[in-house]
């Protein structure tokens, strides 16, 4: 009688599980095999110390190093569910830049718990306050507060020491390097790029609507930049700066002419995070020419 008793209770308690994994909002985390998308939340996440139940990441997820050990599922934007369900997630972790819409839905149909943080991460300010909620999903409040302690320490540090340079380089920034017949995707004056540029004391060469969008070889020509920056997968898919040179509406600029077109991370323009501080030191270093080093 009492085991009868017992059965409508476990499946009240089976019931009430369900709702929890369909709430994306919960407040603490009990999983124990964690799939992430975003390359964001995986800095900040390894940053505090609390990867271990993180099972597998996107593709473009490649800081720390030690993110790189683990599985991926595919460009963000490009999941594979098959990857994703061969990791058996308990929980999948992501930023809504992901994609295809297909994969989502099958996600959601199979009842996997899926989980957005609220912080948006677009500021300063917004990235402290997401590292914060990440730190209290992950229960590391005390390592996120000291996170955002030295994220401040180093801004601080980094717009003192813009202050020194005169100069006010034009920098233009090419994504995944050419994209099409006399096409580039370029990072503009509007978005996180454009501010670490400008918090380095440079100016983005190029304006438009959208931070980020494919546009001529002539337009990247007549914005002539004093600078090219060219994301890694880009530039190393030409190979060398001189590569990068041979394109079109690339060879008459003062950039090129002066040779000064560099390699860089695509992770340290796209998000803020726990290194934005440091980040910005090392793009005055490069963009007002007193050092080439990376």
């Amino acid at each position: 009688m009492k085991g009868t008793k017992l059965i409508p209770v476990i499946v009240l308690m089976a019931l009430c599980g369900c709702g929890r994994f369909g709430n994306k909002d919960a407040k603490q985390n009990t999983s124990n095999r964690i799939v992430c998308i975003s390359k964001q939340y995986n800095e900040i996440i390894f940053t505090l110390g609390a990867q271990q139940n993180i099972v597998g990441v996107d593709l473009s997820s490649i800081y720390p190093a030690e993110v790189q050990k683990l599985p991926n599922v595919g460009y963000h934007r490009g999941l594979s569910i098959e990857g994703i369900l061969s990791l058996k997630p308990d929980l999948v972790i992501h930023d809504n830049n992901v994609g295809p819409e297909n994969v989502m839905k099958q996600i959601a149909d199979l009842k996997i718990p899926v989980k957005n943080f609220t912080k948006d991460g677009d500021s300063i300010e917004g990235t402290k306050a997401l590292i914060r909620e990440i730190g209290a999903y992950f229960h590391k409040e005390q390592a996120a507060d000291s996170l955002c302690k030295q994220l401040d320490s180093q801004m601080q540090a980094a717009l003192a020491n813009a202050k020194q340079y005169t100069d006010t380089p034009r920098v233009a920034i090419i994504h995944f390097g050419r994209i099409g017949t006399g096409q580039y995707l370029v990072m503009t004056n509007h978005g996180t790029a454009a501010q670490i540029i400008k918090w380095a004391g440079g100016q983005p060469a190029i304006e438009a609507e959208k931070g980020m969008m494919p546009l001529s070889a002539e337009v990247l020509s007549k914005s002539d930049p004093d600078v090219i920056l060219v994301t890694d997968f880009g530039f190393d898919k030409l190979g060398s700066a001189e590569k990068v040179m041979e394109l079109p509406g690339v060879a008459d600029t003062k950039a090129a002419k002066n040779h000064r077109i560099y390699r860089v991370w695509e992770h340290d323009l796209v998000y803020l995070g726990p290194r934005t501080g440091e980040i910005i030191l090392n793009y005055q270093k490069l963009i007002h020419n007193t050092s080439n080093a990376q």
